[in-house]
C-alpha cells in the first residue's frame, strides 16, 4: 500500500515518534543525548517550531510540536539529518540509523493536548529508566522535569501547557503532578500512537455505534488524533491542497512551466534558472523554482535534487529561500 502524504499546516499540533532501524539505540549516552537536544533546541527556533511535550528513550523519541511557518518536514529532516551524521561519526559505524521516516500524527489540542503530553513524559517509568515520578523530576532527558521547573530547557513552552491545570504556576504544578500519577497504570495506549480507526473516531464506543451503522470505516485516518469533525476537517484542508495541485498540472505547469514563469519574473533567461551558479539572480531564481516545485506543485525533494542535481540538504534550503523571496516580493505563480 503506498504511503499517504503527509498532513502539514501552520498551527497545526503533531505527535512525532522517531526510531531506531531494528530497534537499535539511537542514544547510547549523554553525549548523545546532549548533542540531539543541542540541535534542537538551536531547529525550533529557527524554524518556529513550538515544543510541549518531548522524551528521548535508547531506541526511541516522543515530541509534541506545534509547526509554525515552516513545515514539520523541514525541521525533522534538518534535525535528524544532521544528527545521524554526528551519531555515525562519533560511533564509527555507517549507514541507516532510523527506522523508515519519522512518524507523525496530527492532533486535536482541546481533546488531546493533556493526554499527549502525560503520555509522552511518562515513557521513561514504562520503559523503566525511573522506577517513580520522583525520579522522573529529576531525569533530564524528559520535558516532565522543565514542566516542573527542575530542568531550564528555553526551547520547551511551559506555561501554556501549565496553563491547562492551574491559574497560578504553584497551582498548576501541583494538578499537573497529580494527572501525571493518575495515568501511571495505563501502560500503552495505541490510539495515541497508531490505532488509526479507534483513534480518529474517537474511542471504542463510537466504533461500535458505527459498526451498527454499517459506517465502521467512516472518518478514520491513521494520520489524525481527533474526533470526527476534527478528522473531517484537517482532511478537508488537505484536499484543497491536492485538488489545487491536480488543476496546476492539468493547465500544464510542470517544472518547465515553472521555470518559464520564474525568468519571467527575475528577469533572466530560462535556461538560466536550471544553469548551476552562485550568482544573486540565479540564487534567488532557483530558490524560487524549488519553492514552487516542492510547496505548490508537490514534487518530492528527492525527484528535485535528481533534476537540478543537487543534493537533498540543499534543496530543502532552496525551498526556504524560495518561500521568503515569493512572500517579500509577493510572486504568485499563477498569472
Amino acid at each position: 500500500m503506498p504511503r499517504l502524504a503527509r498532513l502539514d499546516a501552520p498551527g497545526v499540533l503533531h505527535h512525532v515518534m522517531i526510531r531506531g532501524i531494528e530497534r537499535r539505540k539511537i542514544f547510547r549516552n549523554d553525549k548523545d543525548r546532549d548533542d540531539f537536544l543541542n540541535r534542537l533546541g538551536k531547529l525550533l527556533p529557527e524554524t518556529q517550531t513550538t515544543c510541549y511535550g518531548w522524551v528521548l528513550i535508547p531506541n526511541h523519541a516522543h515530541f509534541l510540536f506545534r509547526t509554525g511557518k515552516v513545515p514539520l518536514a523541514t525541521l525533522m529532516r534538518r534535525l535528524l539529518t544532521g544528527y545521524a551524521l554526528s551519531f555515525n561519526r562519533r560511533h564509527k559505524r555507517y549507514g541507516q540509523l532510523f527506522q523508515n521516516r519519522y512518524k507523525s500524527i496530527v492532533c486535536q489540542e482541546d481533546v488531546y493536548l493533556k493526554e499527549l503530553v502525560r503520555y509522552i513524559h511518562l515513557n521513561p517509568l514504562r520503559a523503566g529508566i525511573v522506577v517513580n515520578l520522583k525520579e522522573l523530576n529529576n531525569y533530564p532527558y524528559c520535558g516532565h522535569s522543565t514542566l516542573m521547573g527542575i530542568k531550564e530547557r528555553p526551547w520547551q513552552e511551559v506555561n501554556y501547557v501549565l496553563g491547562y491545570f492551574g491559574r497560578t504556576l504553584r497551582a498548576a504544578r501541583k494538578a499537573y503532578l497529580s494527572y501525571m500519577d493518575s495515568g501511571l497504570d495505563q501502560g500503552r495506549r495505541d490510539e495515541l500512537v497508531g490505532g488509526g480507526l479507534i483513534r480518529s473516531l474517537g474511542g471504542w464506543s463510537e466504533v461500535k455505534s458505527l459498526r451498527i451503522k454499517g459506517q465502521a470505516h467512516r472518518m478514520s485516518d491513521e494520520r489524525i488524533l481527533g474526533e470526527s469533525e476534527f478528522v473531517n476537517s484537517v482532511l478537508s484542508q488537505a484536499n484543497e491542497t491536492y485538488e489545487r495541485r491536480y488543476e496546476l498540472k492539468a493547465r500544464g505547469y510542470n517544472l518547465n512551466r515553472i521555470a518559464k514563469r520564474v525568468a519571467e519574473l527575475t528577469g533572466i533567461k530560462e535556461h538560466e534558472v536550471f544553469s548551476k551558479g552562485r550568482q544573486q539572480r540565479k540564487v534567488k531564481a532557483r530558490s524560487l523554482l524549488c519553492f514552487w516545485a516542492v510547496r505548490v506543485l508537490g514534487m518530492s525533494l528527492t525527484d528535485l535534487a535528481r533534476e537540478l542535481e543537487m543534493s537533498i540538504s540543499g534543496i530543502g534550503f532552496a525551498v526556504e529561500r524560495g518561500e521568503a523571496i515569493a512572500h517579500d516580493n509577493k510572486y504568485q505563480l499563477m498569472e
